[in-house]
């Protein structure tokens, strides 16, 4: 949900059987309408006064680090392309209508084709938006944060016409807003190791003119400032003096260890740009404070 709780921002779930793969990324526009009438139908299950604004979605499917995102591109780009959509399109009356894009000849409208670089993972996710009157926005979205994650699962017709329509094996379908998603994958990058580079991201999500550091050896210092990470590229001397100084090692070992370090960097750098989050290294002298470098 934005700040400004003018929108809210969310997706379906789609959770795939282990070994499972779509056959379709994106659906034709009669597909995307009948998808997002069950998504419609669900939302309003869950608090009866979404029914009165209006849904836009994209009968299509993505990473999670697609829509977790600074400034949830994927979503407003949803919200762009919809106040553009003709009146016949949009259906009348903004309150209570259903906007659904799909694909023409193949091809998704603006930038709404999913990234093929992040494709084949088991958490698809269909983002949709919901947008009217402010009070009712605000109302809704509060209910959403404190229901969906504890009773948002889809309705049996949605799971199966998702599952249908993409050519997959659906495990489980629920509904998250942008918030539940990002907790979400907090608890798999603690999973994956990755739990020290979280607060970057999520300070590029949720607060992205903040700042932050990740500062605790033996991981690499990033700094998230100006909204890019800043990550130190030490020299071989200024990594010893600062993550290995008492340390009486062979030289291969100091090596191999430096190169896990090395490692380490590039595979924060790689989750960072792949939350579209823009990455800088500097360079850091033997003599040199980190985070000076850094700041």
């Amino acid at each position: 949900m934005q700040e400004t709780n003018l929108q809210v921002l969310g997706a379906l779930a789609l959770e795939l059987t282990p070994g499972s793969t779509a056959a379709r990324n994106a659906l034709s526009q009669a597909a995307a309408g009948e998808l997002a009438q069950d998504m419609a139908r669900d939302l309003a299950g869950f608090v009866p006064e979404a029914a009165t604004l209006e849904l836009v979605t994209v009968s299509a499917h993505y990473d999670a680090v697609e829509l977790l995102r600074p400034g949830w591109p994927l979503h407003q780009e949803l919200d762009q392309l919809a106040a553009r959509a003709p009146a016949a399109t949009r259906g009348g009356e903004s309150a209570g209508r259903v906007i659904a894009f799909g694909a023409h000849e193949a091809q998704l409208p603006g930038a709404l084709t999913p990234d093929p670089d992040h494709t084949g993972g088991p958490l698809r996710l269909v983002p949709f938006v919901l947008g009217g009157d402010a009070d009712v926005v605000a109302r809704v979205g509060d209910a959403f944060e404190r229901e969906l994650i504890e009773r948002g699962m889809a309705g049996a017709a949605t799971a199966l016409r998702a599952q249908e329509a993409f050519g997959v094996q659906v495990e489980h379908a629920r509904y998250l807003t942008v918030h539940d998603l990002a907790a979400l994958m907090a608890l798999q990058y603690e999973h994956a190791g990755l739990a020290p580079l979280w607060p970057i991201v999520e300070a590029a999500l949720l607060a992205p003119d903040a700042e932050e550091w990740l500062d605790a050896p033996p991981e690499p210092a990033v700094h998230y400032v100006q909204r890019e990470a800043r990550i130190a590229l030490p020299s071989p001397q200024a990594w010893r003096a600062r993550y290995a100084p008492d340390v009486a090692e062979d030289c291969d070992t100091l090596e191999r260890r430096f190169a896990l370090f090395q490692a380490r960097q590039r595979q924060f750098a790689a989750v960072l740009q792949a939350h579209a989050i823009a990455v800088t290294f500097v360079h850091c002298d033997a003599d040199a404070d980190t985070r000076s470098e850094l700041a």
